[in-house]
This record gives structure tokens, C-alpha cells and sequence, in this order.
């Protein structure tokens, strides 16, 4: 109650913190009184003393106290609801993160997984473009053979013809 009293606007909340303490007094007067009965120390006389004087007090107390006291009991109720619904609320909000973060976790594993896999395909590629550029340095050489030995082939032809037909 005290928090919710602070957090109001100041005309309200003066009054409400003076209300606050004279109920907190009265709260620890009881329990004071509640301990003094509940004590096993009291012979049967000063119970029963106690017991009258309660009974004439509680005759004698006035409506604006039973009044306060039920405004308090009720304020103390909706207060304690609102605290539920809060641990209720933490408590989904709690479950809804726990979610999220397994969600955030599996997608950073896919993408973990997908990076590997981009990374050997990266390497793969590497590898056929150097195969690819040695294959056709191969094939150049290649042609450059053929067609030195097709020339050395046609003037050796061309080369014996002549003396074939010189002689």
C-alpha cells in the first residue's frame, strides 16, 4: 500500500501516507495486544480483564475506525490481486522469453550451418576454377603441339616431294 500511495499525484498522496501510518499503528497495537493475550504468562483474572476490555473497546469504537478498517481490508485485497495478476504476468512473460531465446538459439545454429556450408562450397569453387584454368593451359599446349607437329609433318612431306621430284 505504501508503494501505491507514493506513486500517486502529490495532492492525493499526502493524505493517503498520513492514513498509511495511523493504520500501521493501529496494526501494531493489535498485534501488541494479540501477543499480551496469546501469552501463556496471564493468569485467568488478567484474561479476562483483557477479554472485557476488548469487548468494551471493540462496543466503543467508532464507525469512521470500522470504516478505515474495511477500506484497508479491501484496498489490501484488490492489492494482493494485483500482485497475482503480476506474478502471472512475470511468469508468462518469463515462459514467452525462454521461447524466443530457444527460437534465436536454433536460428543462430541454421545459420552457423549454413555458413559451414557456404564456406566449402566457396572452397569447392576454388578448386574447379584452378582445375578449369589447368585444363585450358593444358589445351593450349596441347594445340601449340599439334599444330608444330603438323607443321614440322607438312614440311617434311613437302620436304621429300622435292627431292622426289628433283631427282
Amino acid at each position: 500500500m505504501d508503494l501505491e500511495a507514493r506513486s500517486l499525484p502529490p495532492n492525493v498522496k499526502s493524505s493517503l501516507l498520513v492514513k498509511l501510518r495511523e493504520y500501521k499503528s493501529d496494526l501494531n497495537n493489535f498485534k501488541t495486544e494479540v501477543k499480551r493475550i496469546t501469552s501463556g504468562n496471564l493468569n485467568a483474572t488478567a484474561r479476562d480483564e483483557l477479554l472485557e476490555a476488548g469487548m468494551a473497546d471493540t462496543l466503543t469504537a467508532s464507525a469512521d475506525q470500522r470504516s478505515r478498517l474495511m477500506m484497508s481490508t479491501d484496498h489490501l485485497g484488490r492489492t494482493t490481486d494485483r500482485i497475482k495478476d503480476s506474478r502471472r504476468t512475470i511468469l508468462e512473460t518469463e515462459e514467452l522469453g525462454v521461447s524466443i531465446l530457444q527460437d534465436l538459439h536454433g536460428q543462430r545454429q541454421s545459420l552457423l550451418r549454413a555458413h559451414e556450408t557456404l564456406h566449402g562450397v566457396d572452397d569447392n569453387v576454388g578448386k574447379s576454377k584452378k582445375i578449369l584454368t589447368t585444363m585450358t593451359r593444358r589445351m593450349n599446349r596441347n594445340k601449340w603441339t599439334i599444330g608444330a607437329i603438323i607443321t614440322v609433318l607438312v614440311l617434311a612431306i613437302i620436304f621429300i616431294l622435292y627431292f622426289k621430284l628433283t631427282r
